[in-house]
């Protein structure tokens, strides 16, 4: 059941379900706590504690225009793990949610057991990047959310994948265009998190789908040949969102690495 709490001043919905070993999962843009729905279920009856909020600006979180920076949201996580008396946990995050990930980890790295970077990238954007996600916000704030979602669709999910395709293309459309595009542009600031990587000492999985264009799977090796001890998985047959793709061979992959 979804919960609510004040943390900073911001309305914040999670899920909180099971017992046993933290496992925070952290969605991306732009999309809500549901995108982990058949991970929350599995790991939760597995003996894990699973925790999923939505992010502010997005799913049943308070929507706060303007910008919202990575460290904005990981500092929600950390008040988030506060509120809930949960000193450390194994953090997993996906596409931006594997950014601000790197950010937790960057500004909490005491309360990380240890980390799950899912089709992500650390690169510093782009100046070329910097101007389009900005542009991109200023057009969901005009537009909507419909346009966008008609174009990125089938990048986020492989179209053979029809029920898969029709849940994140609903979770595109409901998503907040003004809490899109504060993340848009607070991503657009994002700083290098490279120099991070050889500081990770805690377990890491690397994961990414093999047919991703967004962060391909060059991204991925570039994670683990920088994270000293860290695993690599490529999920066949699944592009940007192998945990809604292909949730029965994420899982496997994903309680591999929690058993180990």
């Amino acid at each position: 059941m979804t919960t609510e709490a004040l943390l900073g001043g911001i309305r914040t919905a999670y899920l909180d379900e099971g017992t046993g070993e933290p496992l925070l999962l952290v969605h991306g843009h732009p999309f809500d706590r549901t995108l982990w729905a058949a991970q929350t279920e599995v790991f939760a009856t597995a003996g894990h504690r699973v925790i999923v909020p939505d992010l502010r600006g997005y799913g049943l979180s308070e929507v706060v225009p303007g910008t919202t920076p990575l460290a904005h949201f990981a500092t929600d996580l950390a008040r988030l793990l506060d509120h809930l008396g949960v000193e450390r946990a194994t953090v997993a995050g996906v596409s931006m949610g594997g950014q601000i990930t790197l950010e937790f980890f960057r500004l909490f790295p005491e309360r990380v057991a240890g980390l799950v970077l899912c089709d992500t990238a650390p690169y510093a954007e782009t100046e070329d990047g910097r101007v389009g996600r900005r542009q991109l916000a200023e057009r969901l704030l005009r537009e909507g959310m419909g346009g966008y979602t008609a174009e990125a669709i089938d990048k986020m999910v492989a179209p053979r994948y029809a029920e898969a395709s029709r849940r994140v293309r609903a979770m595109m459309l409901a998503a907040p265009p003004e809490g899109a595009a504060a993340a848009l542009r607070g991503r657009a600031e994002r700083p290098d998190y490279t120099p991070v990587l050889s500081r990770i000492a805690v377990p890491t999985l690397v994961v990414v789908g093999k047919e991703d264009t967004y962060t391909p799977v060059s991204d991925a090796e570039f994670l683990h040949a920088h994270i000293a001890g860290s695993r690599l998985a490529v999920i066949e047959d699944a592009s940007h969102l192998p945990m809604v793709e292909r949730p029965g061979e994420f899982n496997r992959v994903l309680a591999a690495f929690l058993r180990s």
